[in-house]
């Protein structure tokens, strides 16, 4: 329930304000002060977005190969004979690679064997899902001796991608007394490189 304030007590204050001019500006001064106060330190309007949970992973490259042991191991070759292996090689991370084929860890005989032994190394082709490529018209990586065979460049494998490589060692039908009972051994490295 609302009260209103007499006419009389009105129109005294009135008469009171208009007798002190300089109070009543006084008075108005304060209060547009503090309304000017209240006003200027509002609240503004706010809004806040958040993406939460960002995370990083680091790219994995991985080389797979059914085989931890030698590739090929050929033994009592005579002059003329062959002996051949075949390799799957697969890019089994998550970043592509540039991969390449080297030799290491040579241990050869005097006359050299792998100087005389020659190499071809073909790479067959790709992998169609479970599908391996058929060898023999494949891309001819190397065809000269087994020493030196450097670092032969494969190409860049994406990830999950797989490669069939054949090897074929030869002893040339020319091969002379002098390489009766030698032996040597040589190791062939898989490397890659995120691309």
């Amino acid at each position: 329930m609302s009260r209103s304030l007499p006419s009389e007590f009105i129109v005294s204050r009135l008469s009171a304000l208009a007798a002190h001019p300089r109070r009543t500006v006084g008075a108005l001064a304060v209060v547009l002060a503090a309304v000017g106060v209240t006003v200027g330190s509002g609240a503004n309007f706010t809004a806040h977005s958040a993406n939460p949970a960002n995370t990083f992973t680091a790219g994995t490259l991985t080389i797979g190969s059914g085989q931890a042991s030698a590739l090929l191991s050929a033994g009592n070759l005579k002059p003329g004979g062959t002996a051949n292996g075949t390799i799957d090689i697969e890019n089994t991370g998550t970043l592509s690679g540039a991969f390449t084929l080297s030799t290491s860890n040579v241990a050869d005989s005097s006359p050299s064997l792998l100087g005389q032994l020659g190499l071809k190394i073909e790479d067959c082709g790709a992998f169609s899902g479970s599908t391996a490529p058929t060898c023999g018209s494949g891309r001819v990586l190397h065809n000269a001796k087994v020493t030196p065979v450097g670092s032969l460049d494969l190409g860049t494998f994406a990830a999950g991608e797989k490669h069939r490589y054949r090897f074929d060692v030869t002893l040339p039908a020319s091969t002379d007394n002098s390489f009766q009972g030698k032996s040597a051994s040589i190791e062939f490295d898989w490397d890659a490189a995120a691309s």
